[in-house]
């Protein structure tokens, strides 16, 4: 055993200290990881799929940005296409069809924001009031439905119901009304989407808010009742500060989400209204990229679009913390 001899202070040394023996390797956490790696190795091969799908479309495609960047001609490649610098987003800010797919853009994003975002939340609401386990079950799985069904569907149903010569103007004429114009009117044309996506998906974005109200203290409710609160009060006092924070994150993301209103819904409709109004930021990369084979131009306003989504979320983001909530990320 190895000694150390520590001098005095006072003229001599101090009497031998003993070092102590190494510590023991203590491989205790790193089999207890393993372990739990095997017990979940079912769910973890389940989450494989997804996680390949996230780094190839995802992560894998923002190497694609560079084309945002060169006169991209696909025989030539990446390395072969000439390089033009910022040429596409000057080019981007000078294009009157762009200022006009960003203005359609922003007013269908704002409706959505407006009129959609708040439609799952006043819906779990209204099914977390219902007494009864087997109704509740039954509105659910009725209004989980439409989310399982194509945009062509969708779009299918409502021209039958609504278009010139659906069931409303059949109805209409019958009764000796005038008919009305929607399918294919470009003043109807936003109402009619936010209509659609509400019915799409209004109930199964219900899912995340029904989950935030059943974790809601039943205990507060019956304080508040003791106290003489009634349903709105209660509902203002308890449930919507309880669960604040998931209506706080989720807007920080339909935020960073408002250019991206989708694709499928107004591509199989931009050609009934025109693409005056029908003419958003997915059909303009869609119809300038791959129709018409500008792909670099297209790569521009898609990185355009991006930075935008970035700076949005970041900027809601901020405002969550300052309102006192988490957001997506701490400070």
């Amino acid at each position: 055993m190895s000694m150390t001899r520590v001098r005095g202070g006072a003229g001599g040394t101090s009497p031998p200290v003993e070092k102590p023996p190494p510590r023991p390797r203590d491989d205790s956490s790193r089999s207890g990881h393993l372990r739990r790696i095997r017990a979940d190795l079912v769910l973890l091969a389940v989450a494989v799929p997804g996680l390949v799908y996230f780094l190839v479309f995802h992560y894998g495609a923002l190497f694609g940005n560079v084309l945002a960047f060169q006169d991209f001609i696909p025989f030539l490649g990446v390395s072969g296409s000439e390089w033009v610098g910022l040429a596409h987003f000057e080019r981007m800010f000078g294009d009157a069809l762009f200022w006009n797919a960003v203005k359609n853009t922003l007013v269908i994003a704002a409706l959505q924001l407006v009129f959609f975002f708040p439609a799952p939340l006043a819906l779990a609401l209204l099914l977390n009031s219902v007494v009864g386990d087997t109704v509740r079950r039954f509105v659910q799985s009725v209004v989980y439905l439409p989310h399982f069904l194509s945009w062509v569907i969708v779009v299918a149903l409502f021209q039958q119901m609504l278009g010139g010569a659906g069931v409303l103007n059949g109805w209409l004429s019958d009764l000796g009304m005038g008919t009305v114009s929607i399918i294919g009117n470009p003043d109807a044309y936003g109402p009619l989407v936010i209509a659609q996506l509400i019915w799409k998906e209004c109930g199964w974005a219900t899912i995340i808010f029904l989950a935030a109200l059943s974790q809601v203290d039943e205990q507060q409710y019956e304080a508040a009742a003791l106290d003489g609160a009634g349903y709105w009060r209660r509902l203002w006092h308890v449930t919507l500060p309880a669960i604040r924070p998931v209506i706080a994150l989720l807007l920080v993301l339909r935020l960073g989400e408002f250019l991206s209103i989708g694709f499928e819904q107004f591509f199989l409709q931009r050609q009934s209204v025109g693409p005056e109004t029908g003419e958003v930021l997915e059909t303009f990369v869609y119809f300038t990229g791959f129709a018409g084979g500008d792909f670099g131009y297209a790569a521009a306003v898609g990185l355009f679009k991006g930075v935008i989504g970035v700076a949005l979320i970041y900027a809601a983001n901020k405002v969550a913390h300052r309102l006192g909530e988490q957001g997506v990320y701490q400070k």
